[in-house]
């Protein structure tokens, strides 16, 4: 007996819910597609927060990396090398006197099936 009021109780809370689906659509179709899109983009905001702040913290220790090179800077080290100025004049100079342009050779380029034997 208790058995069967259970069962007939779960049979007409279920009827009830299927009927309410019907009778209400919006609680069936458009209030999980509006939790979802709520939820995921509240999702979205707390992994784009984490990413911020992962490059804040790489910014913070370039800029710390920066502060102590430019400390090192003043007392000495860095200044002891310096790179001569190269003007790009002076680089195609270079490279005129090391290439002729005109002696040149013919050279084939193997295609990529020509180089495999099949």
């Amino acid at each position: 007996m208790v058995s069967m009021d259970a069962n007939a109780r779960t049979q007409s809370s279920t009827s009830s819910f299927k009927r309410w689906g019907r009778k209400y659509p919006f609680l069936r179709y458009g209030l999980p597609m509006i939790s979802l899109t709520v939820l995921g983009a509240v999702g979205l905001g707390h992994l784009l927060q984490g990413s911020k702040d992962i490059a804040k913290v790489k910014d913070d220790q370039e800029w710390e990396i920066i502060e102590t090179r430019k400390a090192l800077s003043r007392t000495g080290p860095i200044d002891s090398y310096k790179p001569k100025k190269i003007s790009m004049e002076e680089e195609l100079q270079a490279m005129q006197g090391k290439v002729d342009i005109n002696n040149y050779e013919y050279k084939k380029i193997p295609k990529p099936s020509e180089g495999k034997p099949n």
